[in-house]
């Protein structure tokens, strides 16, 4: 702790007592989608990006959802505003595995088997 901090807890302290000193709670601004607004856009995120216009890609992207939020609720959030607000539904960050389309698996599984041990050696 800071000297500064405890200076700071003192001064509280002696102005309002032990009550001057309990938590205000979360730092930070409010949501500002209720409850109700919660519920409409997790049913939203159900229905899949495609049937919110978002092309052939299903996959949900901060910026997508951030943008969806904004077209039904006219209000706008940043990214990490909207990651929070993700968590908050119960949907965790998902990376895609990158593969490339001329991957050949087969040719893979025999160099792992084969070349990689022999030059290990």
């Amino acid at each position: 702790m800071s000297q500064t901090a405890v200076y700071g807890w003192r001064k509280r302290w002696r102005a309002g007592g032990e009550q001057a000193l309990a938590s205000k709670g979360p730092g930070g601004s409010r949501c500002r989608l209720d409850e109700g607004r919660l519920r409409r856009l997790a049913d939203a995120l159900d229905e899949g990006p495609a049937a919110h216009g978002f092309g052939s890609d299903q996959r949900w992207t901060l910026a997508r959802v951030s943008d969806l939020i904004a077209r039904m609720f006219r209000t706008r959030y940043t990214l990490r505003g909207t990651a929070n607000i993700m968590y908050r539904l119960g949907w965790s960050v998902q990376v895609p595995a990158h593969r490339a389309v001329e991957r050949d698996e087969a040719a893979i599984i025999t160099w792992r088997r084969e070349t990689w041990p022999a030059g290990k050696r």
